[in-house]
């Protein structure tokens, strides 16, 4: 397990280097990345589909990345996931592509969606950039 946590300091440092309004989708028991990006002062907040998750420090809120509630991503300048189902990936480009933000994903294992799209080192992690949000 100690292995994943580092995965995921890498991701949170990434992302925390480069985006000022993160949102992660899915955030689940795995805060690791969140709580680096909210340290650095750039996390909106996390999404779960499931109701009552807390993590000290984060604001976590309800939503279905299938059917999701666009205010709360409004104005995020990435959309991330960390370990999603591969199924979950066709909404979240969709949900990208509506408020116009870049979407990576850490995948499980070598599950990936489509032609894997930009694949986007970050040390022990591969991270894969699904949309470019347009500037």
């Amino acid at each position: 397990m100690c292995r994943y946590k580092h995965i995921e300091r890498s991701i949170g440092e990434y992302i925390a280097a480069r985006y000022r309004r993160a949102v992660e989708v899915g955030v689940g028991n795995n805060p690791e990345a969140a709580g680096l990006i909210a340290a650095a002062g750039a996390l909106m907040l996390c999404t779960d589909i499931r109701p009552g998750i807390r993590h000290d420090g984060l604001t976590v809120v309800t939503d279905d990345v299938f059917e999701p509630d666009l205010r709360l991503y409004e104005g995020a300048d990435l959309i991330y996931a960390v370990r999603p189902g591969v199924e979950m990936v066709p909404p979240l480009i969709a949900l990208a592509d509506r408020i116009d933000s870049d979407l990576l994903v850490y995948h499980l294992g070598c599950e990936i969606y489509g032609d894997g799209g930009e694949v986007v080192d970050c040390g022990p992690a591969l991270l894969h950039r699904y949309r470019c949000r347009r500037l």
